[in-house]
């Protein structure tokens, strides 16, 4: 394969790279918490965009319950928009031939 070749494949790669972001920029993700009492959704870049709280967890004698949920739902979207980046970029390297750890 010539250079002149590779560096179109590469531009070719960085611009649908660039794209693919924009577009887990829209994508949401839900997770849940609590049996459904603390839900977050996130975005594919990782943005927690809302959290929403059921009005029968909120008990003032224990905030600490509710702290617990909020940051269970949080990570579980976290982690949930990660792998849906994770997918939508590896299908962009697939086939490449990449060495282990450089695909996405």
């Amino acid at each position: 394969m010539n250079l002149k070749k590779m560096m179109q494949q590469a531009t070719k790669l960085q611009e649908q790279m660039a794209q693919t972001q924009s577009e887990l920029s829209q994508k949401t993700v839900t997770a849940t918490a609590g049996g459904g009492k603390v839900t977050v959704t996130a975005n594919g870049t990782g943005d927690i965009l809302a959290i929403k709280i059921s009005k029968d967890v909120v008990d003032p004698a224990d905030v600490e319950l509710l702290e617990e949920l909020v940051l269970t739902g949080v990570r579980k979207a976290i982690e949930e928009g990660k792998n849906m980046a994770q997918s939508e970029m590896g299908r962009l390297t697939a086939g490449m031939g990449l060495p282990p750890g450089l695909g996405f």
